[in-house]
């Protein structure tokens, strides 16, 4: 009873584990769409979405950015702020200092500051306005007054040793007067004065920038080259 008991189990068995190996487990559908997309842009687009990485939400907000119009919001320098030029067009003023040669005569190659009335001060021909003049104009001027009555041939030249200083104020971490260096911007010199106090702007500033005919004041941007003599005032920030 028990030999024939045994196959009759076994039989059984394979039937219930056949049935049960084709038994069709419920599968979830996976939607076309992300839940962002949906936030986004609303119901499904009924066409499909290709296996390319070409739809979904981060490229279609990436081509937006792209086909947004460049430049709102810009700030321009204004044209009657024109950046600092080179020494041979450079327009002398008060605090610059000067190194005058003048070949053969040891006594009146010196440096010379520039005092607040816009003239050096020389040996035998005394004051020399310089305030508005280039370097070689300055040379030209020295020239034709030492030839007058003191030296025949006179050979003159004029050259900047250092540049008047430029004044930073307001919201940086040590406002007050630096020296220029040639090529500065307005960003280099906020870095040279500590960098940004806390409460800053810091996307413009107003610069100061005086001359033959006076003083004019612009907003402009930290990239801006800067002038010897300019003043920059940093302001504060509301919020």
């Amino acid at each position: 009873m028990r030999a024939l008991f045994v196959p009759v189990i076994a039989v059984v068995s394979s039937i219930l584990l056949s049935g049960c190996m084709h038994t069709t487990s419920p599968v979830a559908a996976i939607p076309t769409q992300s839940d962002l997309d949906a936030m986004a842009y609303g119901t499904p687009s009924s066409s499909p979405v290709a296996a390319t990485g070409q739809g979904g939400a981060i490229p279609a907000l990436r081509d937006a950015f792209a086909a947004a119009p460049r430049g709102a919001g810009a700030y321009v320098v204004p044209a009657g702020y024109a950046p600092a030029r080179r020494d041979a067009a450079y327009h002398l003023d008060a605090g610059d200092k000067l190194r005058v040669v003048v070949y053969g005569q040891e006594g009146l190659t010196n440096t010379y500051a520039i005092d607040a009335s816009g003239s050096i001060t020389m040996p035998l021909i005394g004051s020399v306005p310089a305030r508005g003049r280039t370097a070689a104009g300055l040379a030209a001027e020295i020239t034709a007054k030492l030839r007058n009555g003191y030296i025949r041939e006179p050979s003159v030249a004029v050259e900047i040793e250092a540049y008047r200083p430029f004044f930073i104020l307001g919201e940086v971490q040590a406002p007050g007067q630096y020296p220029y260096v040639p090529n500065m911007t307005v960003e280099s010199a906020i870095a040279i004065a500590g960098g940004f106090s806390p409460r800053a702007r810091r996307d413009i500033v107003t610069l100061t920038h005086t001359d033959a005919s006076g003083a004019a004041r612009y907003e402009v941007p930290l990239g801006t080259s800067l002038k010897p003599g300019d003043t920059i005032q940093v302001g504060e920030r509301w919020f």
